[in-house]
């Protein structure tokens, strides 16, 4: 998850934190010095910190994420995937659909 959320940091569409919080889950029970990594890390270790203690997520970032993923999810769907994979396509908008609702679940914060 470490190194995921590490290549979402430079690599636009592929998202850091989600990453970075399901590594600092695992390390939370398996290393002290990774989860204090991932915690105080100057980049996402705030973001981290927020969701983990029930803070939740600014609503200026949930909409970025929400257009993040739905611009780049309906390229995919429309332009990217070839007509002939109508699976992968559903499966992306399924995708899609499971994130929008876990991010409008997540609390929000001003």
């Amino acid at each position: 998850m470490v190194i995921i959320g590490l290549i979402g940091v430079f690599l636009p569409g592929l998202p850091t934190t989600p990453f970075m919080i399901v590594a600092a889950a695992c390390f939370v029970r398996s290393s002290e010095r990774c989860y204090n990594w991932v915690i105080n890390n100057r980049i996402f270790g705030k973001a981290v910190r927020e969701y983990r203690s029930g803070e939740g997520m600014p609503l200026k970032i949930k909409v970025i994420a929400w257009s993040m993923m739905w611009v780049f999810g309906s390229y995919s769907v429309l332009m990217g995937i070839p007509q002939t994979l109508l699976y992968v396509k559903l499966l992306v908008l399924v995708l899609l659909i499971i994130g929008t609702v876990f991010i409008y679940r997540i609390p929000s914060k001003s």
